[in-house]
């Protein structure tokens, strides 16, 4: 599509020809008041990038992901009709980057019915949201443009013929009973297409449908593929969790039906201004405009090369940012979060040297991100010393690695390595390892190898060096399936007794630690809980020694855990621990250990400490810099290690 022209841009805008133009901060704000001001929700604030309550993930993939315990049918403090904008974060395709389509951290739209409307309202709300004119609070999208898909059915769960009725209502028609060029159908997919979640092994899930814009060019008809054709973009995805999948992976019905949708704010930008990519709209051309500022030396590369590193570094450095400022308060490391954080930042170090900027940079352009976005996640100005540090002390830090990574490079093909001489392709698995181990892009070695004088074969070169990434993944997979299977996320009883004991272990380390040991973040199997804390030193053998018998201690006092329903302010004054900066609007939950422990949680708990049994502490070491992590175990296992 092309830019929209300013002419066009006026209150006498067709809605029906083409959309108005909209900044992200008008669309955000638009949404956020058609639901609070027309449909009577709660607005709630965006959630944790890293989740609060779910180990299966290591970052916030989804608008649903901070609302589990509410979908499970916990109260929300907020009521039942609630609507965010959410922080998200998704590194599946970090290598993807750099193409039209593909993009780490987003902003996800969504709304919510805990156990209200379903189905009928849902759908409704999202088609005038979509279409009724932009006086009127909508988007002005033409209906005639949207195209929607709805669940199949299978042997888990039928076929949606009553999402399908709704849009039937709405004026629009199954495919199998359409016409060549008709306009306005309903297409079904499997669970690939439309079926969301569970977030982990079990957990609350259900069909969807989703709705998908035409582009300029776009062809109507029964035997389009709108879910797999370049032409139709999804724009929006109505979710009715109506199921719970089982450990043994059967599904049951939730005894309360809720709706989560989304909506990515990226591409409904791009859409409403008229552009190819979200790459073209401003949240990404501020910063591109900035590094182009910055380059004061020779581009490498050619122009489709040099608009991938731009997209890149842009990306890479919202990503970066986000995380840096989030409350938790990740920091560049090799391990979890830390490594992910650390990747994006050296990734967009090295496109930006493509582009020709000279010197350190991620700085100047974490300023113009924290710019960009303080007035609407105002965590990234109040973090603004910590992010814009970390940025510099992991350019400086990247700097000394390709030092070493350039010496262990010289030892591969050196001139006296007879392995070297004897193929002018290094081994996949030796690039691999600089890769890995240096933090080296795959251009940058290709790029020393021929400085070294190596014909370098692409194909093959490229080739081995798959291979051994693959091999790398899956081995990476199989432990992170190990790491993080299992959690709170299926909502199981060991899980909750788990849940339980950090809160126990929380305030025990603050008793024996100091009252500056606070939470950065926790990780539960159904073996032991995983607990980051920050100290920044070491415990010593009766540090934890105490710190487990005061665990042990309340377990053996029996306490009652209950919650209670207060403002942030009244939270503070009864001295609840926890962050301020909350999802759940201006009412929290605050749960008591008896007289012990009070914190702020969204859930889910035992009813009494007697039933976590024991407490053993089976590991503490270092996990970042300031930040310490606690393995330990309770119940049986706990009580046979004493």
């Amino acid at each position: 599509m092309a830019k929209i022209p300013a002419t066009l841009v006026t209150t006498e805008f067709n809605v029906y020809k083409m959309p108005q133009y909209m900044t992200a901060k008008e669309i955000r704000q638009r949404f956020i008041d058609f639901f609070v001001k027309k449909h009577a929700h709660a607005e709630i604030k965006s959630a944790s990038l890293i989740p609060e309550n779910d180990p299966t993930v290591l970052f916030t993939t989804a608008g649903m992901h901070p609302l589990v315990p509410f979908l499970m049918g916990e109260e929300h403090p907020a009521g039942k009709r609630l609507v965010d904008y959410q922080k998200c974060l998704r590194t599946d395709d970090i290598d993807e980057v750099g193409d039209a389509t593909h993009c780490t951290f987003f902003e996800m739209l969504g709304n919510w019915s805990l156990g209200d409307y379903f189905k009928e309202g849902a759908i409704k709300m999202s088609y005038e949201f979509l279409t009724s004119p932009v006086e009127d609070g909508g988007l002005g999208l033409d209906p005639d443009k949207l195209i929607v898909t709805c669940f199949a059915g299978d042997d888990d769960a039928p076929r949606d013929d009553d999402a399908a009725a709704v849009w039937e209502s709405l004026g629009f028609t199954r495919a199998e009973n359409a016409k060549p060029g008709d306009k306005r159908l309903i297409f079904f997919y499997g669970k690939e297409e439309n079926w969301w979640g569970p977030a982990g092994m079990t957990g609350p899930c259900g069909p969807d449908t989703e709705m998908f814009y035409a582009l300029e060019g776009a062809e109507f008809g029964p035997d389009i593929d709108p879910a797999n054709n370049d032409n139709f973009v999804e724009i929006w995805n109505d979710v009715f969790m109506q199921y719970f999948k089982k450990e043994d992976g059967s599904f049951e019905p939730l005894k309360m039906q809720n709706v989560d949708t989304g909506m990515g704010l990226e591409r409904v930008t791009a859409i409403m201004q008229g552009v190819d990519s979200f790459f073209e709209t401003e949240l990404y051309t501020t910063l591109r405009d900035k590094v182009n500022e910055l380059s004061t030396a020779e581009k490498q590369g050619d122009s489709e090369e040099l608009l991938k590193s731009e997209r890149i570094v842009a990306d890479h450095m919202r990503a970066a940012v986000f995380i840096l400022g989030d409350p938790w308060g990740v920091s560049p490391s090799n391990t979890d979060q830390g490594y992910i954080l650390r990747r994006l930042i050296r990734r967009a170090i090295r496109h930006g040297k493509k582009l020709g900027v000279v010197g350190d940079f991620t700085d100047i352009l974490g300023q113009v991100v924290i710019d960009m976005y303080k007035d609407v996640y105002p965590e990234l100005e109040g973090h603004q010393e910590r992010i814009i540090d970390a940025l510099k002390m992991e350019e400086a830090q990247f700097q000394k690695t390709i030092e070493k990574g350039l010496r262990e490079m010289n030892k591969i093909w050196r001139d006296d390595n007879e392995e070297a001489k004897a193929t002018p392709v290094v081994a996949g698995d030796k690039a691999f390892y600089v890769y890995e181990t240096y933090g080296f892009p795959l251009e940058m070695i290709e790029e020393e190898l021929e400085k070294n004088g190596y014909k370098i074969e692409t194909e093959k070169f490229r080739k081995s060096f798959e291979e051994a990434k693959i091999a790398h993944q899956a081995k990476s997979r199989a432990g992170a399936e190990q790491k993080f299977a299992g959690g709170l996320a299926d909502h199981g009883e060991e899980a909750k007794k788990l849940h339980t004991a950090t809160h126990l272990l929380h305030q025990a380390l603050k008793d024996v630690l100091g009252i500056d040991v606070n939470q950065k973040g926790s990780n539960i199997t159904h073996e032991r809980l995983r607990f980051d804390f920050s100290y920044g030193q070491k415990m010593t053998p009766e540090q934890k020694e105490e710190v487990e018998k005061i665990v042990n201690e309340q377990i053996k006092r029996e306490l009652p855990v209950t919650f209670e329903m207060m403002t942030v302010d009244e939270a503070k004054k009864v001295g609840a621990i926890g962050l301020f900066e909350s999802k759940y609007g201006d009412q929290v939950k605050v749960y008591s250990m008896g007289d012990y422990s009070k914190e702020i949680c969204g859930g889910p708990h035992v009813s009494n400490t007697s039933e976590l049994k024991g407490f053993k502490i089976k590991k503490e070491e270092a996990s970042s810099a300031g930040v310490r992590r606690i393995k330990a175990v309770i119940g049986d296992s706990a009580l046979a290690q004493k």
